[in-house]
């Protein structure tokens, strides 16, 4: 009985050492396994506003915007990351151009560049839906400042994991101009007229 006894209490600390580097080790390999990504800078990444009137359509692009999203492993039959736990996007208001120069002007001066410079977001949290082999969905809900307001949004973004594991995000997100406390603007000496209602259009490409 005793030798019994020895031989468990000498058998219970290998175990319980065994055990501590075996969850060890799997926590630093998912830790490893969360990757930050960055834009890609070999490739598109375009931000397209654009917005009807009374006289014509029109649109403004800016092609710098900065963002960086730690997306968690690809992984299953439809190699896709199971998480994205953070994304964080900004670009500078002016940035943003047109097909002419006094509108672009007119609008910093509508969406308060000088005292806001940047337009953001910042992800809360988001849920992605496997679609097929290497092609996700992200349902993504945060925070969108514009012209210093900031309105809780959410996202429907379509993913694709590239053949360089690189990722691209395309979508359309519609906001209203009057949301954030911006009165829509009038040009030509008030004969064009903006719309309150605006669509933000974006290409994204990610590369860790």
């Amino acid at each position: 009985m005793k030798t019994i006894l020895h031989f468990t209490i000498l058998r219970s600390p290998f175990k319980y050492m065994a055990l501590l580097i075996f969850m060890g080790l799997a926590s630093g390999q998912d830790l490893k396994a969360q990757s930050n990504y960055k834009l890609n800078a070999a490739k598109e990444n375009l931000i397209r506003v654009s917005g009807k009137s009374n006289v014509h359509d029109w649109a403004m692009t800016a092609n710098n915007p900065t963002c960086e999203a730690d997306f968690g492993p690809l992984a299953g039959n439809e190699n896709v990351p199971k998480t994205l736990s953070s994304l964080s996007f900004s670009v500078n208001a002016k940035s943003l151009k047109s097909e002419h120069s006094s509108m672009d002007t007119r609008t910093y001066k509508v969406i308060k560049a000088d005292e806001h410079p940047k337009i953001s977001f910042k992800l809360s949290y988001a849920v992605i839906t496997p679609i097929s082999r290497g092609k996700f969905s992200v349902k993504a809900t945060g925070t969108l400042s514009i012209a210093g307001v900031s309105k809780m949004i959410t996202m429907q973004v379509n993913s694709t994991v590239n053949p360089d594991q690189s990722i691209t995000c395309t979508g359309t997100q519609r906001v209203k101009l009057t949301d954030y406390s911006i009165q829509p603007p009038s040009f030509m000496l008030g004969a064009m007229k903006v719309g309150d209602e605006l669509s933000i259009n974006y290409n994204l490409t990610f590369k860790n």
